[in-house]
This record gives C-alpha cells, sequence and structure tokens, in this order.
C-alpha cells in the first residue's frame, strides 16, 4: 500500500457571520433563542489524500476554498467538522513572512522562525549559508526587517521557508515572488523537490505551472470539490467553471460530445473529414453561434495536420450563426501535450471588430500565420465567444479538436524558434547541415 501523506476526510469550515457585534455577543451570553448570524461554508464535506511523493494540485475560483483547506491542513485553522492527518515534517509557502518581527534583523528572523518550526539553534546554524545564499540581500541581512523594500522581505521569507529541507512542502501562489531571476530560482528549486520525490501540494491560478508539474489536480468550487483527476482534464473543467459553463456531469472528467463530427454522413465533404479529429473532445457552449467545420491548411493550401516549421499554414474554422450576434470574437489556442497552453491569439488581440453577424448565415474565420514551433506534436481549440445580452458568453468551444504535427529539420530549446542568424568576427555563418 502506498504511503498516504495527507488525508482529508469530509472536512466541513463554517463561519458565522454576524450583522453587528452585539449580535455575537448576545449568542455567546446564550441571550438570545434565535439565531442571529448567516452560515457561510467555507468548505463541504471535502474529502481526498495525497501520496506520498505526489504533487497535487488545487484549482478553482477565488472563493472557492483553496486557500482555506491549506490553512487547515497546515494547522492554521481548524475545522468545523471532518478530520486531517499529515504524515512528515512540513514547510507552508503561505502568508510570507507571517511571525517576523519589523524591529529584529533578517538573522535574528531567520533563528526565531526556525525556532517556531521546531528546530534547534545548531539545526539552523547548518542552514543558514544556504538560507542568506538563496535569499541574496547582501549586507540588509544585518538590518531591521522594517528597513526592507517589500520584494526584499518576500525572498527573505521564502528562503527561510524553502530551505528547512521538509518532507511536505505547501505552496500557495508562493512561486512569483519577487523579480524575474528570483522567480526562476523559486522554480528550480520546487523542481529540484519534485525530483527529489518531495510530497507537493500546490495551489496557483497559473495553469500552465499546474499542467506541468502536478501529477494530480483537485477542483474546488464554492467550498465543495468538484472533481479530481489528471491535470489537463481537470483544468479544462475548470475552464467551464471559469466562463459559468454549467458541468453536465461533475463526477464526468471529460465530456465526450464529439459523435456529431465523427458521424460519416456529417462528415461527407466537410473540411476535418481529412484531419484526425480527437473523440474525446471538450464541446461546449450555449451555441448561439457554432463551429460547423475547420481545418489546418498547409502552405500548398491543402487540408494538413503536418505544417512544417518555418512555412505559413493557416487555421480555419467556419461558424454557423443560430442568433443575431455583433462583434464575436473568434479565437484559437495551441496547447502541447500536458495542457500548458503555447500561444494562441483571437480577434480582440488582433484589434479586429468582427461586425454583425445575422441568424441563419455562416462565416468563414481564416487565421494566418508562420510556423515557429518546434517539431513536435500540439492539440489545437477553437472557439467562438462574445457579449450576450451584457455578459460573457461562450457560444461555442472544441477543446483539443485535434493535433498539430509540427514537422521540423531543426530544434532549439524551449517551445519556438527565434531564428537566430550568427556571426563570428563579423562573418555570418550559415547552416552546415
Amino acid at each position: 500500500m502506498v504511503d498516504v501523506a495527507i488525508d482529508v476526510s469530509h472536512v466541513t469550515k463554517l463561519y458565522k457571520l454576524y450583522a453587528n457585534p452585539s449580535d455575537r455577543f448576545k449568542e455567546s451570553l446564550g441571550l438570545s433563542k434565535k439565531k442571529r448570524y448567516k452560515e457561510l461554508y467555507a468548505l463541504s464535506d471535502v474529502s481526498f489524500n495525497v501520496k506520498r511523493g505526489e504533487c497535487v494540485g488545487i484549482i478553482g475560483t477565488n472563493g472557492s476554498g483553496k486557500s482555506t483547506i491549506l490553512k487547515i491542513i497546515t494547522g492554521v485553522l481548524s475545522p468545523t467538522g471532518g478530520t486531517v492527518s499529515v504524515s512528515g515534517r512540513i514547510s507552508a509557502l503561505l502568508e510570507l513572512g507571517a511571525g517576523f518581527n519589523p524591529e529584529y534583523t533578517g538573522l535574528e528572523n531567520i533563528y526565531v522562525n526556525g525556532t517556531v518550526m521546531g528546530f534547534s539553534k545548531e539545526e539552523v546554524d547548518a542552514r543558514l549559508d544556504e538560507i542568506v545564499n538563496f535569499a541574496d540581500i547582501g549586507d540588509f541581512i544585518r538590518q531591521p526587517v522594517k528597513t526592507y523594500s517589500s520584494g526584499m522581505f518576500v525572498r527573505l521569507a521564502f528562503a527561510v521557508a524553502i530551505n528547512i529541507d521538509p518532507e511536505i512542502l505547501i505552496v500557495d501562489e508562493a512561486l512569483s515572488v519577487g523579480d524575474v531571476f528570483f522567480q526562476a530560482k523559486c522554480y528550480h528549486k520546487f523542481e529540484e523537490f519534485k525530483r527529489e520525490g518531495k510530497t507537493i501540494l500546490f495551489v496557483s491560478h497559473d495553469l500552465s505551472s499546474v499542467a506541468k508539474y502536478c501529477d494530480r489536480v483537485i477542483l474546488l468550487n464554492k467550498g465543495v470539490k468538484k472533481t479530481e483527476g489528471g491535470a489537463k482534464a481537470v483544468i479544462d473543467i475548470y475552464k467551464q467553471i471559469l466562463v459559468n459553463t454549467p458541468i453536465a456531469d461533475d463526477r464526468s472528467m471529460i465530456k465526450e460530445n464529439i459523435s456529431r463530427y465523427l458521424n460519416t454522413e456529417n462528415a461527407k465533404g466537410k473540411w476535418y473529414s481529412r484531419l484526425e479529429v480527437n473523440p474525446s473532445v471538450l464541446d461546449y457552449g450555449e451555441k448561439q453561434a457554432e463551429i460547423v467545420d475547420f481545418a489546418l491548411i498547409d502552405d500548398q493550401g491543402e487540408v494538413n495536420s503536418g505544417i512544417v516549421k518555418g512555412r505559413d499554414f493557416i487555421i480555419r474554422m467556419k461558424v454557423h450563426f443560430n442568433e443575431d450576434l455583433v462583434d464575436p470574437l473568434f479565437c484559437f489556442t495551441i496547447k502541447d501535450p500536458q495542457g500548458t497552453e503555447v500561444t494562441g491569439t483571437n480577434t480582440m488581440y488582433e484589434g479586429i471588430d468582427t461586425g454583425d453577424m445575422k441568424a441563419g448565415t455562416d462565416h468563414v474565420v481564416d487565421f494566418k500565420q508562420n510556423m515557429n514551433l518546434q517539431g513536435r506534436s500540439y492539440l489545437l481549440s477553437l472557439g467562438v465567444v462574445g457579449f450576450a445580452r451584457g455578459k460573457f458568453t461562450v457560444y461555442h468551444r472544441l477543446y483539443d479538436i485535434c493535433d498539430i504535427n509540427v514537422i521540423s529539420e531543426k530544434n532549439t530549446v524551449g517551445f519556438y524558434d527565434m531564428n537566430s542568424s550568427l556571426t563570428i568576427d563579423g562573418e555570418e555563418k550559415k547552416r552546415a547541415f
């Protein structure tokens, strides 16, 4: 049996909201027979576990209960109901710098925080150089913390929390502190923890980081656990929540609703019939407008999922309008197989007004660009959104509808090629192979 590092069982957190302090006082003395408060459930019957060595993400909108569950796990808050058990020493990157005394120097605060975390002076001594080097705030380490800039403060707080060799690391939106160079250092340390097989519980709004690092993802919404599973599938469901699109089945990881595309009769004469369509595409929206056909067009004008790096290509969609709409936004996104959004655009980003679209009409939308992504396979998502009756509305979205296979003779580092040229001593050098 795999060891469980964190076990959350039927946890509920209830807050009582009083209209005024006197109501709270009367109830505390038993002077009121009627309920004088409103109940707010920050968490309602939430259960999950994190296995030892696993990296698990928690995502959800603001107010979904993410920070509350982390505070309960770390003992900052007590649950109203349910239980939490933790096996292993925790370091929590929650409220960075909580407990720092502004009158003490940085060095003194390191020792104070180390003591609070259960370390002896000798153990803090052994880690001191690593903490100071990681914070990299120079001679300010010997100055009172009240003289620090906000950037220096969070650098020191992060350095203390990350360098105590925990068995379990809990992170709440703390990897993006400081300048870009310090952020890179933070992510490097995070990756080092993951390689060492540490247990990590990670909360972030950065979905690319969640998709990159997490083995499994838990989705919370309004204090309720909606679902959990692979990062890509759960992130797709989260995106539906972000645009207020109802989820047909909260227990379902992927809504499979692409039969109309795969149907042989429907596919006759369609562009997409010459592409490999994803049978598990996420297809949703209110359908005031609907994507009825789509294609990838290569530099030879052919429908083709294989696009040669360095050449122009077109992402095309045909949209049927079931209602009159004004200035709908057309968009596409390209993701890697892990779900990281690599690139994409829409007509708003491009500064294009699309005009009035009448019910019953079809319109063909072409995005033309040069392929500079590295040679590998990617996933294409398409969408039509806009403002219907003054509210942002998803008319139709097709997530991961088909693959784009980039064919390349030369790959560089990362996702895309900057097409660098090279000179040595002023002489331009040409590619030798």
